[in-house]
């Protein structure tokens, strides 16, 4: 089980990181701004939610790997080929970022979660559905605020909702099956309501003058 765990914070901590180094491209930041973007986006949501668990100081702090690979991850996105992959065909890019928004948000979710579950006194389904959607949406928040954009999760395709179901999924399942199988529904729920928003475009209704 900490081998699964391991291996889906890694996946979060990649596909967030690119989507915080894509958005930094975008900007046109420098190779500082891009691996801070990185960074911030793939530890943004587990810091707040290690201080709403109370564990300090935070894990991202505690153990670097997740950082380095952030930054890593981020660098490789810097680089020529990838910056001309990405920026000289739009549709690419949209493509890859949807995919890396999805990906991160499905893994983080769950894996606040499984944290939850394993380190509150009192682990209710309100407190770790909370965590879950806080860690999923988290990072990206700060990443929007810091490149100066309306958080995504206020605007695009039924993002928090879908982390929303998968942490309500996860959590549910959580007393009653394997926490691998509960981490695993959990995520696929996710990704599926994403995909099907983007196909259908379905979204929130929007406040309009």
């Amino acid at each position: 089980m900490d081998t699964f765990i391991f291996i889906v914070n890694i996946l979060g901590t990649v596909a967030f990181a690119a989507s915080g180094a894509m958005i930094g491209l975008r900007k046109n930041m420098d190779i500082f701004g891009v691996c801070i973007l990185g960074l911030t986006t793939a530890t943004g949501g587990g810091v707040i939610r290690d201080l709403i668990l109370g564990l300090t100081p935070p894990s991202a702090f505690r153990d670097p790997t997740c950082a380095m690979v952030a930054l890593a991850t981020s660098a490789v996105f810097f680089s020529r080929r990838m910056r001309h992959l990405l920026m000289h065909n739009q549709s690419r890019y949209d493509r890859l970022l949807f995919w890396m928004d999805t990906l991160g948000l499905g893994a983080f979710t769950v894996i606040g979660v499984e944290l939850a579950c394993s380190r509150a006194v009192r682990p209710t389904l309100f407190l770790l559905v909370f965590v879950g959607v806080i860690t999923g949406v988290g990072g990206g928040v700060v990443r929007d605020l810091l490149a100066q954009e309306v958080p995504y999760i206020f605007v695009k395709h039924i993002y928090a909702c879908a982390s929303l179901v998968g942490a309500i999924l996860c959590a549910g399942m959580w007393p009653h099956a394997d926490s691998m199988d509960a981490m695993l529904a959990g995520m696929a729920a996710v990704v599926i309501i994403r995909c099907l928003a983007a196909h259908y475009r379905w979204n929130l209704p929007k406040a309009k003058l």
